[in-house]
């Protein structure tokens, strides 16, 4: 009995994360999304009303994050880091946090020096619109406003292998 529990348990587990991986809020990186136009949406930064279109003609790694989230907080110094990269070479991180916190948020942005800009979306409006439901998740828009990628999970942004696709990404032809 014990034997078909973990069993039953086992397939269980594993047609959930087929059903995950299938659905279509999970396209990390997939040719359906490159291509289209990054959903604008309206923010604000240093005080200042500002929209994502506001951005074009800029590569934007728009990333969906949570000061809960501990893959979060392990992606945040290479974060910082590319900032410092890619910002002279047109290039700029735009962090979404999902928290309802006021002040974990800013706690948050203090304790990490935090240098790129970022908001503050506790209603999760706009990754919502994005279809993302897991953080961190990270949308590279090209300077055109339009998708590039869409990447699930922390990463290591300043490896030499992100780093050679966000220099074509950031190439002016």
């Amino acid at each position: 009995m014990k034997r078909n529990l973990k069993t039953g348990a086992a397939l269980a587990f594993i047609a959930a994360l087929i059903v995950l991986f299938v659905h279509p809020s999970y396209r990390n990186g997939s040719p359906s999304l490159r291509g289209e136009a990054a959903k604008n949406f309206a923010f604000t930064m240093d005080g200042k009303p500002v929209h994502l279109s506001d951005l074009r003609g800029k590569v934007v790694l728009l990333n969906f994050w949570a000061t809960w989230c501990p893959p979060c907080v392990e992606e945040t110094p290479s974060l910082n880091a590319l900032q410092k990269r890619i910002a002279p070479l047109g290039g700029t991180i735009l962090g979404i946090s999902i928290d309802d916190d006021p002040n974990a948020y800013a706690n948050f942005l203090k304790t990490y020096h935090i240098d790129f800009p970022t908001y503050r979306d506790p209603s999760q409006k706009i990754p919502l619109s994005y279809g993302s439901t897991m953080w961190p998740e990270t949308y590279v828009i090209n300077r055109d406003g339009k998708i590039d990628s869409k990447i699930i999970g922390p990463q290591d942004w300043t490896s030499p292998a992100m780093m050679a696709y966000l220099q074509s990404v950031l190439r002016v032809n």
